[in-house]
């Protein structure tokens, strides 16, 4: 199981926006995004990685609540998440198209960042998305664009904007079947074949479509196809002037399909005064440590050298919070959808048994095992026990509660056993704690509130909406208490919106019993069974 997608992330999932109005400045001024909930340190430490001071850049200071502005139309709220935390650095130029340089982005490629952008109305200008430890990246997009503007004092098409966010998305959600590169060439490719041959009839679009897909081997289900579809139909509407997209379009096109090396690009001289104050060849690149994922649109073969070759089989996790994990590549695990989970295949695993764990995981194991007792199969004394006097919320049937504990135990199980250990923290996360960031879509799965594609019956059918979601948001109080993490629900956080205009804190009543301890100081306490 993993977070997040959307991809987790979505996704990419694309949230950085200026928290307020910026003036018109010159061409050439630079601005630096940085999101609101990294720690100082980690501010001062992409400004070094950036190369730049605050008396060199204008900075913007990107906000959660600027990410739900933005990113409500298109990704739901639980996946939008509570933090941001990636970064962008931007410069416009006159000439030589997009060029992109990412640093700890594992979801967003440099190349799907630069064909994006050219969606936005963006031609030229010089780009460095990254973030201080591993994220997905889904957050840059919409900071770039921002960047953009109030560096350059331009304003770009609203509507464009939105299909750029849409664009990245869907390149996102098919990158989950195909691979990162094999997305973005069909998305690439077929808005070369629209614009430069100005088609804009369906069914003309489907079969360029179709045809991409076919040429490169990918399997694209009608789904997807439709999507693709419906986004590049609305893009063939815009008034696009494809020789001011063509170079950055083509240099994508050569990077994703190969067709072009690191050796193929021609060296910079000097003799372009552009290029002298190149912001993606001027960075420090020791300020982020070793391993750190990399990419460049004007080197190809970092991203080889740093990530290896990324396709459907090869891929990496989607971000889940800020603890600086380092982010293994997790080999030939497809991912579904933006929630970045991944598919169910136990052919060939080892079981995993609650004997199998440390120590200290099975202390926590079991406090689980108790609660998932009380709460689902009516064991009053267990429940009451595990979290301080509490009463189950909902009664359910026999056989309902004890495949609703088995299916809880189980997702805890694998978490504890080995997937939290592999997890990468992403700016889409409502928790510090990986375990707890994977609970919470494991959770919103089985009660029902968002889609279960896992194959798995739906144990909870006959209970009700508002039974599903008080039970969901008990089993996560349960838990946030085990790890000595707070967030509130999201009912409590949609029904306060609808009374307020406003997502502020309440008291939830429910969170009245959460313990404050640390989740080592929670082991302590944890009795030996």
């Amino acid at each position: 199981m993993r977070k997040r997608s959307i991809l987790n992330a979505i996704i990419c999932s694309i949230c950085l926006i200026a928290s307020s109005a910026v003036p018109a400045m010159a061409d050439s001024m630079k601005v630096v995004t940085l999101g609101a909930d990294l720690s100082e340190d980690q501010k001062n430490t992409m400004m070094r990685y950036f190369k730049v001071d605050s008396s060199q850049v204008q900075i913007l200071t990107i906000t959660n609540q600027d990410e739900r502005d933005h990113l409500s139309a298109y990704v739901p709220l639980e996946q939008i998440g509570s933090r941001t935390v990636s970064c962008a650095y931007v410069k416009p130029t006159q000439s030589g198209g997009i060029k992109v340089r990412t640093a700890n982005l594992n979801w967003v490629t440099c190349n799907m960042i630069a064909t994006t952008l050219s969606t936005s109305g963006v031609s030229n200008c010089e780009v460095v998305a990254a973030c201080p430890f591993e994220v997905s990246g889904t957050g840059a997009l919409t900071g770039i664009m921002m960047a953009y503007e109030t560096a350059s004092g331009e304003q770009l098409d609203t509507t464009k904007k939105e299909l750029a966010t849409q664009e990245m998305v869907v390149t996102g959600n098919l990158a989950q079947q195909v691979g990162q590169d094999d997305a973005t060439n069909i998305i690439n490719e077929a808005k070369m074949q629209i614009l430069s041959g100005n088609v804009q009839n369906a069914d003309e679009i489907y079969n360029i479509v179709v045809n991409i897909a076919e040429q490169n081997n990918m399997q694209v289900d009608d789904e997807q196809l439709n999507k693709i579809v419906s986004l590049l139909e609305q893009i063939a509407q815009q008034n696009y002037n494809y020789d001011e997209m063509k170079e950055t379009l083509e240099n994508v096109e050569q990077n994703v399909t190969g067709e072009s090396s690191g050796d193929d690009f021609v060296e910079d001289d000097g003799d372009d005064a552009s290029d002298e104050d190149s912001i993606v060849d001027d960075l420090d690149e020791s300020i982020l440590g070793e391993d750190v994922i990399a990419g460049s649109t004007e080197d190809p073969s970092l991203a080889e050298e740093t990530q290896g070759e990324s396709s459907g089989e090869d891929w990496y996790t989607e971000d889940n919070g800020e603890d600086g994990s380092d982010g293994e590549e997790v080999e030939e695990v497809p991912e579904d959808d933006m929630t970045g989970e991944e598919t169910p295949d136990t052919e060939g695993e080892q079981e995993i048994t609650p004997d199998s764990l440390g120590e200290d995981a099975r202390k926590l194991y079991d406090r689980a095992e108790k609660f998932c007792k009380g709460e689902y199969e009516g064991d009053a004394e267990a429940l009451a026990e595990s979290m301080d006097g509490a009463v189950a919320v909902v009664t359910l049937d026999e056989e309902t509660g004890k495949n609703l504990k088995e299916r809880v135990l189980k997702e805890y199980l694998k978490i504890l056993a080995d997937d939290a250990a592999s997890y990468v923290s992403a700016d889409t996360d409502l928790y510090m704690t990986p375990e707890l960031n994977m609970l919470n879509d494991a959770m919103m799965k089985i009660f029902g509130l968002t889609v279960d594609d896992s194959g798995q019956p739906d144990i909870l059918s006959l209970q009700t909406a508002e039974e599903k979601q008080k039970l969901y948001d008990e089993t996560m109080i349960f838990f946030e208490g085990l790890y000595g993490e707070s967030v509130k629900s999201y009912s409590e956080v949609l029904d306060n919106t609808a009374e307020t205009g406003t997502e502020e804190e309440t008291d939830g009543e429910s969170y009245e019993e959460i313990p404050e301890d640390t989740g080592e100081e929670y082991y302590e306490e944890i009795p030996e069974e």
